[in-house]
């Protein structure tokens, strides 16, 4: 009996050991490094360098391809399946068996296996391997924007398209789950006229096929690139664009997380401005491969790696904060914990934080997400029309159509200061939590004429509303300006009582600055 019950324990352990696993499997380097290092061109396209160049970002390790010899070997290696590659993490994703899989350390390229199934963990060679540090005009625009002027007006955008800023010259990649219709849909058009898709790939697939097998990449992008007037106008509507799909409409697995990189890759070869992720990962279909809340560090995920790779690399990535509030899981997912990425959760049209959008913090302490915008009944274009979607999935695309106008506006600045300059501008900026983040950003504090993106600090003006006068809480005399909603200039002067006389003002919405600070004053 004793004998019986031993063979039926060997054969179960024997069963879990051969069933088939997914992994990333990490090489220790790239040998052919100095030769894609002198010759650029062989890895990145001419804007991608200028864009590196316009930021002093200087190419490394990271920009250069997978060693095709090593991923021969990977492909040719008995019982591996390979499923795809990330330059960034120098790794690939195959499946198989555990013992399969563990053989591929007897090669002297694999550094470490990393499996998917959290039961299994990291298997590593010998010799310890430190991965890579990742370094944390005057014309003016005015659009009928139709059913999406309240998610614009929310957050000011308007004021950023007066100044002629629509994202136009600015690149972004949509990394998504497909983008149904968007060949055939009159709202998207323009798109096709004016040769603004400049790149489409499927890595699912591995095709170009793009324009099926989901509505929602379609709804993503028309928020953001939408320029029919009286109907959708979007927050970039002049951008340009790359439609990538990363996500497996059949099934939830971290292959998908792979998927990601390698599009995130191609988006950086291609010289993208800005990426917008309307996807996170938290829960898989066998749930060994799945994440925990202690998992949100942003660098446990592979997928939160490579957005952070993204990142140093000079893309400004955008991700949707999740859904997931009042579930067992009511945090943000992966990719949103990564570090620099701009984490953007839902509010609605009032500006109140929507009951399902997923919250912070990370396990490490950090505010996610980082800004809000509108996520509740957002004018999307889903099923052949312009109607009503709600999710972080929409309040993302918003902000990251807003990102293209600022990196239009402030070229030179690097993702970290175009961050830095949306929680500047965001109304919970000295009272952050983890519902709202810093809050709601609000553009017409970025680009004022000669007021641009000046941060505000600890000077208050009171009451707002005013009348007649209003007060500035400050310790010392302090010199303001007053300019109109669209930055016109209207008067200055010193005040030593602290009170500021108004009467002479007409009823509406104005910017005081005092110093670095600027308020935003309502008369009535």
């Amino acid at each position: 009996m004793k004998q019986t019950i031993l063979i039926l324990i060997l054969l179960l352990f024997q069963t879990g050991y051969s069933q088939t696993e997914d992994a990333w499997v990490f090489f220790t380097d790239k040998p052919q490094a100095n030769s894609y290092l002198s010759n650029p061109l062989s890895m990145l396209s001419q804007r991608a360098l200028d864009r590196r160049t316009r930021l002093g970002i200087s190419l490394d390790i990271l920009d250069v391809p997978v060693d095709d010899n090593y991923l021969n070997q990977i492909k040719q290696a008995p019982g591996i399946t390979y499923k795809a590659k990330s330059k960034w993490l120098n790794a690939v994703h195959v499946t198989g068996t555990q013992a399969d899989i563990n053989n591929l350390l007897n090669f002297s390229f694999v550094n470490k296996i990393e499996y998917a199934n959290k039961n299994i963990g990291v298997v590593t060679r010998p010799q310890p391997y430190d991965e890579p540090v990742i370094p944390v005009t005057n014309r003016r625009v005015n659009f009928d924007y139709g059913q999406g002027a309240g998610q614009i007006n929310l957050i000011h955008g308007e004021v950023m398209h007066q100044q002629n800023y629509t994202g136009d010259g600015v690149l972004i990649g949509i990394l998504d789950a497909g983008f149904m219709d968007v060949d055939i849909a009159p709202l998207f058009q323009h798109l096709f006229q004016n040769n603004k898709i400049l790149d489409v790939y499927n890595f699912v697939s591995h095709d170009t096929d793009v324009y099926q097998f989901s509505m929602h990449g379609s709804g993503v992008l028309s928020t953001i690139a939408s320029k029919t007037q009286g109907e959708l106008v979007g927050t970039a509507p002049d951008v340009s664009v790359a439609l990538y799909v990363s996500e497996d409409v059949s099934q939830e697995m971290p292959i998908e997380e792979t998927y990601w990189a390698a599009a995130a890759e191609r988006a950086d070869s291609l010289g993208v401005d800005v990426i917008n992720t309307s996807l996170g990962y938290q829960t898989y279909d066998i749930p060994e491969y799945s994440y925990t809340m202690a998992d949100l560090d942003g660098q446990t995920s592979f997928i939160s790696r490579a957005a952070d790779i993204a990142v140093s690399r000079g893309i400004n990535v955008v991700v949707a904060a999740g859904n997931s509030n009042g579930t067992p899981w009511p945090k943000i997912g992966m990719p949103a914990d990564a570090v620099n990425v701009i984490t953007v959760g839902a509010v609605d049209a009032s500006g109140t934080i929507a009951g399902f959008s997923s919250i912070g913090p990370t396990v490490d302490g950090r505010i996610k997400p980082d800004i809000t915008a509108q996520g509740v009944n957002c004018a999307v274009y889903w099923n052949g029309q312009v109607q009503g979607g709600s999710g972080t999935s929409f309040a993302s695309p918003i902000i990251a159509g807003m990102v293209a106008c600022m990196v239009q506006a402030f070229p030179q600045k690097t993702p970290a200061q175009i961050k830095q300059d949306l929680i500047s501008i965001s109304d919970r900026y000295n009272n952050p939590d983890y519902e709202y983040g810093y809050g709601i950003p609000d553009f017409t504090l970025y680009n004022l004429n000669n007021i641009k993106n000046s941060n505000r600090n600890d000077i208050v003006i009171y009451p707002n509303p005013a009348s007649d006068y209003f007060f500035v809480k400050s310790d010392n005399d302090v010199d303001y300006q007053i300019f109109t909603i669209e930055g016109k200039y209207i008067l200055s002067g010193k005040s030593h009582q602290k009170k500021i006389n108004i009467n002479q003002l007409s009823k509406g919405l104005y910017f005081v600055k005092i110093g670095n600070s600027i308020q935003k004053l309502e008369v009535n």
